[in-house]
């Protein structure tokens, strides 16, 4: 019982993680910082524009496959891996 909730409660944790990062890139970054943000140009964009368009998404996939890696490490320290 005492494995399941240390399992949960770090589940939960890298949810939490993920949640507050993308949210901080697709609302943040573009929106509240737009900007300020636009005044640095990516690949002849504005920084604000490019995270508004592709910044979120890109920050989304990226999460994924981070995700992805820190539940299999979680998986294979309490011993419930595929």
């Amino acid at each position: 019982m005492e494995n399941n909730s240390s399992y949960w409660q770090a589940n939960l944790r890298i949810i939490a993680t993920c949640l507050v990062i993308w949210f901080v890139v697709s609302y943040g970054f573009g929106l509240l910082l737009v900007e300020p943000l636009n005044t640095i140009r990516l690949g002849g964009y504005k920084l604000g524009f490019w995270f508004a368009q592709q910044g979120s998404i890109v920050t989304f996939v990226a999460l994924v496959f981070w995700y992805s890696y820190k539940m299999n490490k979680l998986d294979k320290e309490h011993g419930i891996e595929e």
